[in-house]
């Protein structure tokens, strides 16, 4: 049994809610309402619940704590200060002060010591806390998969808090359905229900009960009252301690708390103000607040030494688990040998020195000439590569057969008691995962394995449906983290379904978000360099692999340069026989076409050099040696060909060039039909190259005959 609750545990739980009022009134502009009532709660977890080392944020054997209303995130950032994360008073005062500051008005990963994922956009924390126990169970069903649960080095929890907003974001439920399907007993979330948002009460808005909804998703809950049943208020630390104590003791369901709390309290005049939620309390009412929690009204951001000193006692028992969990790993290491082998590679974020030689085998297999779907030539990549990289696991948003991302022989992720007919190997630990359709959770679950596990997640749907998962494909291009998004029926030349299917704004919408990689490979050839480079690349940015549904021809050009060419994003594919007159640049299904219109160009007496551009963002890494090298600078005629829209082009275009492009929405028909439609055709490029040598003043026999 746990010791009680004492005055000083209240001391200082009252000092850090006077610490975030000061913040917000310093700052000018902040969130407080939240912060000030989470501060007990918050307070909890990181003294009696969470294991953890404030003097190592990074300690693999660490609970996770995610906050996913991250407005709050004075909360998070007093408590780190009060257990000693080496976060400074300082370091309050400057909160949002500016770029250099470690107190962002919402969390970010890497600026703050003890934070473990960026939040803000609501929903997507408590989404992406899911994904942090995906990733925390595989992780352990990798490398010590037999061990006694809650004995192995690899055991840790995931808690979240989240609030209104949260639960009213879609992606929160797609992902915490998912959680119930997969019995993910690691993840305990507590629901700060203080029943206000931006626009005053939730019930307008929120009517459910949210516990019998995540009850029938199949969690556990429970609930308990800060606000009393006589009106009064009291932050019951007891009642919460009991719940989470008993919430511990179910290992069959992932857990969700729902605690009933007032914003603000007990900030005189402001308790349950909806304005508290977004604006700072102003000077009285945050006077009033440090008289009536025993603080001097005139002292800015005051400190209780003894609370203070009390709560720093969170630094020394996490030394102690730290050492004790070192125990653990050093007899786990020595008992694993290979195991640890593969933990130290992974942990390095290194691939198996067994990959080059996995895709030059693969690569010898194939065949110029023969005609194959991107996504399928993507999928032979997948399982060639996955017998020797155990980290490698994924699925799709119920699209595996067609977006051929179903690892060949692997059991699903799931509980043995969720096999199907389709799919009936299903354990814990397996690596293939099936999200449904859930575009936005399939992407934020993955980032969260990213950031809680070592291993490399991949998620797939069509390209169109990205649209679905953009924001979470976004937030992990904002961290930084090297998720791997498979996109497959990447045009019109989808056909068949119609408009609604055949992705048009696509890539130029994700070439748009910063540090995302978009490869479009033109072939198997490319295909396969494309995979070798994501998992050999320094940099930890995200990628994204848009394939075609369509067969695309594998190029002699592509076998003979894709090896040196796909990694530096651009690459000279073909070059005319005598002079340099032009560029025809071309991604993907589109490079087979440039490729015979400059074939036509040359009968002409017009030399056009054909670049393949599978990645604009792995281009634009290059030296500028490198990049006017392959697109020279005094070669004005330039023509661009893709089947999508031109303005990622318009770049590498000039003032002459000319795009081959789809500026409007897809059309119902066959593939094929609709690129005649369009004008993605050899002829039209041809017709384009002409117009943009026109317009630099040079000119082939065609054109003159044209006169």
């Amino acid at each position: 049994m746990q010791k009680p609750w004492d005055d000083l545990d209240r001391r200082a739980i009252n000092m850090a809610k006077v610490l975030t009022a000061d913040a917000v009134e310093r700052a000018g502009n902040g969130h407080p309402g939240s912060a000030i009532s989470l501060a007990p709660i918050v307070y909890a977890l990181y003294q009696r619940y969470l294991t953890h080392d404030p003097t190592d944020p990074h300690w693999p054997g660490r609970d996770r704590f995610i906050l996913s209303g991250g407005h709050a995130s004075l909360a998070q950032y007093t408590q780190l200060f009060l257990a000693g994360y080496g976060l400074t008073l300082d370091d309050l005062r400057n909160y949002r002060s500016g770029a250099h500051t470690r107190t962002p008005g919402h969390p970010e990963l890497g600026v703050t010591p003890g934070l473990e994922m960026t939040t803000g956009p609501l929903g997507q924390g408590l989404a992406s806390a899911v994904g942090f126990a995906y990733g925390q169970r595989y992780q352990r069903g990798l490398l010590d998969p037999d061990a006694p649960r809650g004995s192995s080095p690899f055991d840790h929890r995931i808690w979240a808090i989240c609030g209104e907003g949260d639960l009213e974001e879609g992606v929160s439920a797609e992902a915490c359905s998912l959680a119930g399907d997969q019995s993910l007993d690691n993840l305990t979330v507590i629901y700060d229900a203080n029943h206000i948002q931006i626009e005053g009460d939730t019930s307008m808005v929120l009517g459910e009960d949210v516990c019998a909804r995540m009850r029938a998703y199949g969690w556990y809950t429970d609930s308990i009252d800060f606000v009393q049943p006589d009106g009064s208020y009291k932050e019951d630390l007891s009642a919460l301690s009991r719940a989470l104590d008993q919430a511990g003791e179910i290992t069959d369901r992932p857990k969700f708390i729902k605690v009933n709390t007032l914003i603000a309290w007990p900030t005189p005049g402001l308790t349950n103000d909806a304005s508290t939620h977004g604006s700072p309390l102003g000077a009285k009412a945050l006077a009033d607040l440090k008289s009536l929690l025993g603080f001097d009204p005139n002292e800015d951001f005051p400190i209780d030494e003894e609370a203070l000193a009390h709560a720093r006692q969170a630094a020394q028992r996490g030394v102690r688990a730290h050492a004790d969990w070192d125990r653990r790993y050093r007899q786990w290491r020595k008992d694993n040998p290979k195991r640890a082998a593969l933990y130290d590679r992974i942990r390095r974020h290194e691939p198996p020195k067994e990959l080059d030689s996995a895709i030059d085998e693969l690569e010898n297999e194939l065949h110029v000439g023969d005609s194959v779907p991107a996504r399928q030539a993507s999928g032979r990549v997948l399982n060639a590569i996955a017998p020797i990289m155990p980290e490698l696991w994924g699925g799709s948003a119920d699209l595996g057969s067609a977006c051929m991302t179903d690892l060949e022989g692997a059991d699903s992720f799931a509980p043995a008691g969720r096999a199907t007919r389709q799919f009936p190997k299903a354990n814990p630990y397996g690596r293939q995962i099936h999200f449904g359709v859930r575009e936005f959770a399939m992407g934020a679950i993955t980032n969260g394995i990213l950031l809680d596990s070592d291993t490399r997640p991949f998620g797939s749907t069509f390209f169109q449906f990205a649209d679905y998962e953009r924001p979470a494909v976004r937030l992990a291009a904002l961290m930084d983290i090297p998720n791997i998004y498979i996109w497959t029926h990447d045009s019109i030349a989808l056909g068949q379904d119609g408009p609604t299917h055949q992705p048009v704004e696509h890539l130029a919408a994700m070439r748009a978000i910063p540090r995302l990689a978009v490869v479009r490979p033109a072939d198997e050839f490319e295909t396969a360099e494309a995979y070798r480079h994501i998992f050999e690349k320094s940099d930890t940015h995200p990628t994204a692999v848009v394939l075609s549904r369509q067969p695309l021809p594998n190029l002699a050009a592509t076998a003979a340069r894709a090896r040196q060419g796909v990694s530096r994003g651009a690459y000279i594919l073909q070059e005319p026989e005598n002079r340099l007159d032009m560029l025809i640049m071309a991604s993907g299904s589109e490079v087979q076409l440039a490729l015979e219109a400059a074939n036509r160009l040359a009968i002409e007496g017009i030399g056009a050099r054909v670049v393949s551009v599978p990645c604009m963002e792995w281009f634009e890494q290059q030296d500028q040696d490198y990049r006017s090298w392959v697109m020279p600078e005094e070669i004005r005629a330039r023509v661009s060909v893709e089947a999508g829209l031109a303005l990622s082009w318009q770049q590498y275009l000039g003032d002459a060039g000319k795009a081959v492009s789809v500026e409007d929405f897809g059309l119902q028909g066959d593939g094929e039909s609709n690129l005649i439609d369009y004008g993605i055709t050899a002829d039209h490029v041809v017709d384009a190259a002409h117009a943009s040598l026109l317009k630099v003043g040079r000119c082939g026999r065609r054109c003159y005959q044209r006169k």
